[in-house]
């Protein structure tokens, strides 16, 4: 049975909600983000999770730790980088690399991916070593071109979203290499060290938590899953 693990990245400081606290700590129905997020993974059988934080939260997390979580959960926690690349990289740092060993990257602000769809990228990644999920594009396309635009094929265009799943060793090779403004995910690393990416149906639902208005969303998405 392949290895698995997933590295869920919590680094960030929230710049873009506003307030104190970083987004992956805010209350999402009287509980953190985080947690929802962590729950999904570890319902995956034989997963390890590699928790990526800033480490000036880590005695805040130990605190959540206890009141959400038993020692039975496999959560391993390492610091953050001073970018997503650099967190992503330490958190590889942490994976004991099999032969067959696959890596789940996930950002903690997802709280609504399913263990389905998990499981089904897993699957994929598999069969073709890598799984992205990604939804079509719902709005027309328009590329900047000068001081003009020009329309994008819709059909041809879809939106990236996490978790994304890779080969272990074919990641780690990939994330040696200088980190560049180009990377704006996973995917696009592994691309750039000469990979064909292949996508997954991934959710609507499956929203990044970035803005107040994210939040709002999720308020009313987590009642749908109640």
């Amino acid at each position: 049975m392949a290895k698995k693990y997933a590295i869920v990245v919590a680094g960030g400081s929230g710049q873009r909600m506003g307030g104190d606290m970083p987004k992956q700590f805010m209350s999402l129905n009287q509980t953190p983000i985080l947690v929802h997020t962590l729950r999904k993974f570890l319902q995956i059988k034989d997963l390890e999770v590699i928790l990526v934080l800033p480490e000036f939260y880590f005695s805040h997390w130990e605190d959540i730790k206890s009141v959400y979580f038993t020692i039975e959960n496999k959560i391993h926690v390492v610091a953050g980088g001073a970018s997503r690349f650099q967190s992503v990289k330490n958190g590889l740092n942490r994976v004991i690399e099999t032969e067959d060993c696959y890596v789940a990257i996930h950002d903690a602000v997802r709280p609504f991916i399913s263990t389905e769809k998990i499981s089904v990228a897993f699957d994929t990644a598999y069969e073709k070593g890598n799984a992205i999920l990604a939804v079509p594009s719902k709005d027309s396309i328009r590329m900047k071109k000068g001081e003009a635009s020009e329309a994008l094929p819709r059909e041809t265009i879809f939106l990236v979203q996490t978790p994304q799943i890779f080969l272990a060793k074919v990641l780690q090779k990939a994330y040696m290499q200088t980190e560049s403004s180009d990377f704006t995910d996973d995917a696009s690393v592994v691309e750039a060290d000469g990979n064909s990416i292949f996508m997954v149906e991934g959710s609507y639902d499956n929203i990044k938590i970035t803005t107040p208005e994210d939040l709002a969303l999720a308020q009313i998405l987590i009642e749908k899953y109640k």
